[in-house]
């Protein structure tokens, strides 16, 4: 009787044991389900409403100086621009204001911002509310101070060596009182664009490492700070300029005769001409908003050097 042989147990080894799944080659792998971008719809239609908002007065305004009905097209509202009484020297009177104005108005405010920023950074609230002040004041506010001064300056000052200084801050070709009031009314944008500017760099650092090279305090602004405010200045030179050409109130009620208010002026004899003229002004603005920004913005230089090859060193 021969010995039946013990069942032995199959060799499992390097098999793959069944799960009831499909082998790894032959499954799809899973991905991940796909989102749907979100509808842009919306901002077009945002943009489209800015847009109409900005561009539809505008056309609206050059349609009603070209158009005139029974006749057709006629540019003539342009055509007679240029000779009107009192133009050139209107819009010339309100670029040389604003110049003045933007040119006082950095001379004070860069300065004091610095000097807080440097040397009593607790007074920085203080300077703040200053410069904001005039935002809350009504300009038919400032302009009575204005004229109170004005009129109590003769009565006062007529024996005096100042009364010709007075006399001149007045005077219809310049008026420098223009160039001061311009001035309290732009320093809050000038504040904000240049306290913005301060707070992207690092001030003290930049001061501290060019005074430690020998720089002294006049190269330090000029050639170390100032190009690096380059945008704000273009942005607060820009603020001021539209703040000035656009001005009314103060310059109506003081007896001069800039372009604001050489346009109200002929608007009730030349409706075309005073439309035309704001479009034109508006056209000027946005030049000179475009000089602006390609000066506030720093000229690519690059300066490329050769890695490849190594510089030999002596050592002393």
């Amino acid at each position: 009787m021969t010995p039946t042989p013990a069942p032995t147990a199959p060799d499992t080894e390097g098999a793959t044991p069944h799960t009831g799944a499909a082998p790894a080659g032959s499954t799809a792998k899973t991905r991940a389900p796909r989102r749907r971008p979100r509808p842009r719809v919306w901002r077009g239609a945002v943009l489209l409403l800015a847009g109409a908002y900005f561009l539809v007065p505008l056309i609206a305004s050059f349609v009603f100086t070209v158009h005139v009905p029974g006749q057709g097209v006629s540019f003539e509202a342009y055509t007679q621009l240029l000779a009107a009484d009192g133009f050139t020297e209107s819009m010339l009177l309100s670029l040389g204001l604003a110049a003045a104005t933007i040119a006082v108005s950095l001379l004070l405010a860069v300065p004091a911002l610095v000097a807080v920023r440097l040397g009593s950074p607790r007074l920085r609230p203080v300077v703040e509310v200053m410069c904001m002040l005039p935002l809350v004041v009504p300009p038919i506010a400032l302009v009575t101070g204005i004229t109170t001064v004005l009129r109590w300056g003769p009565e006062h000052l007529s024996r005096t060596p100042l009364y010709q200084t007075f006399l001149a801050v007045q005077d219809e070709r310049f008026p420098v009182v223009l160039v001061l009031a311009y001035t309290v009314l732009a320093l809050p944008f000038v504040y904000r664009s240049l306290d913005a500017g301060m707070r992207a760099i690092d001030v003290p650092t930049l001061v501290e490492a060019a005074r430690s090279c020998g720089a002294g305090w006049p190269y330090v602004v000029l050639r170390v700070l100032l190009p690096n405010l380059r945008a704000s200045l273009a942005g607060a030179a820009f603020l001021t300029l539209a703040l000035v050409l656009g001005e009314f109130t103060i310059a109506s009620l003081l007896g001069f005769r800039p372009f604001a208010v050489w346009i109200v002026t002929i608007s009730g004899a030349h409706a075309r001409m005073s439309v035309a003229v704001s479009v034109l002004s508006l056209l000027i603005t946005w030049l000179l908003l475009l000089v602006l920004s390609r000066a506030g913005t720093n000229p690519a230089t690059v300066s490329s050097a050769p890695s490849s090859s190594p510089t030999s060193r002596k050592e002393s």
